[in-house]
């Protein structure tokens, strides 16, 4: 610990991001990316900005990229914002509008970065329960607040809530903003953007997304918030306050063209939400218990065989997946959804494990 550090930086936790291995032969299912490439045409378009101009600013305002999200949403530009990977939107968001006199809300098994944030930021905050079958209970939020946020589909469970349930909560809570994370909304599960199309789009609501899971862009960092122009004025205000220049030419050209290749994106998806529910069928013959996912990754357990273990014996085998010590969680493994040829060697390899 140095003795020059703030105050607050000696009271951080800091995310733990999924581990990235260095070994040579590696089925990574850890970390929920896409297990197939980005579109061709965002590779083009990201090789067609290697030129001179890389030694000029991009554009601040990444107005082609922001006019291209609205264009697919049926928003208009004003409605978007635009941050280097969803995190960094989330993180500007939780300066922006959740450092208010009530404590925020959000789930008690969710995605980690949420207290990070709060932590970060001197957030007051209080975790609600899932339900007891790891379901988000939206009545459970119906108390004074500072505001709301959670994913949907939720991570690590991939169990997701309908858009008339998120509508319903979004009318109850009139008096504090609403965040859905929709991060892995791609794959089944409804998006609350469409809410926010039209003059009567809601003050309150702001749904996340990212490029790096089903745009399979991990690599690039992109993430967008969408909502009513005056909370997007909010975002600005923060970004221009602490970076003018988030995304890069590389990041805006790579972005557009795969936010307006929606056909790739559906075929992607479509091939991943199969694979998901082969890999859940094989799982359950195998004795393990699944919980409904509506994400590109799986959480579950085998009732004779701890979390942590399983983790282990398959990491020996070169199979990464991930493992949680939350104690609701730890006899469960999140396991994201790969190619089939992946798939088979997890299921191989827990066969062997099991045996």
């Amino acid at each position: 610990m140095s003795r020059f550090w703030s105050p607050v930086v000696a009271t951080l936790t800091p995310y733990v991001p999924g581990e990235q291995p260095q070994m040579q032969r590696l089925v990574k299912l850890n970390t929920n990316e896409s297990p197939y490439g980005p579109s061709p045409k965002a590779l083009t378009a990201i090789q067609s900005q290697t030129t001179d101009d890389l030694r000029l600013y991009p554009d601040p305002e990444s107005k082609a990229l922001k006019a291209a999200i609205a264009k697919l949403h049926g928003l208009e530009a004003n409605q978007v914002f635009v941050g280097n990977g969803s995190d960094e939107v989330l993180a500007h968001l939780f300066l922006a509008l959740f450092k208010q006199k009530q404590p925020i809300l959000f789930p008690d098994i969710t995605y980690s970065f949420y207290p990070v944030y709060c932590k970060l930021y001197e957030i007051e905050y209080q975790t609600m329960p899932l339900g007891p079958e790891f379901e988000i209970n939206t009545t459970d939020y119906e108390v004074p607040n500072g505001g709301i946020i959670f994913p949907n589909p939720n991570a690590p469970t991939g169990r997701s809530i309908s858009r008339t349930e998120i509508a319903a909560l979004l009318k109850r809570n009139s008096g504090s903003v609403l965040v859905i994370d929709e991060a892995y909304v791609d794959y089944g599960t409804e998006s609350s953007i469409p809410l926010l199309r039209g003059p009567n789009c809601p003050e309150n609501l702001l749904v996340v997304h990212t490029l790096s899971k089903s745009r399979a862009l991990a690599g690039l960092r992109v993430g967008f918030a969408v909502g009513h122009p005056d909370l997007i004025a909010g975002l600005e205000r923060v970004k221009d306050s602490f970076n003018s220049y988030p995304l890069g030419r590389l990041a805006q050209a790579g972005a557009v063209a795969a936010v307006e290749d929606q056909a790739y994106l559906e075929r992607t998806c479509s091939k991943v939400m199969q694979t998901r529910e082969q890999l859940v069928e094989a799982l359950s013959a195998l004795g393990f218990d699944t919980l409904p996912s509506s994400a590109n990754f799986i959480l579950t357990r085998h009732p004779k065989h701890g979390g942590e273990k399983l983790y282990q014996a398959l990491r020996e085998r070169g199979i990464i997946v991930r493992h949680f010590k939350t104690p609701r969680i730890a006899n469960f493994l999140r396991i994201t959804i790969g190619t089939d040829e992946q798939t088979q060697e997890l299921l191989s390899a827990l066969q062997e494990i099991l045996n």
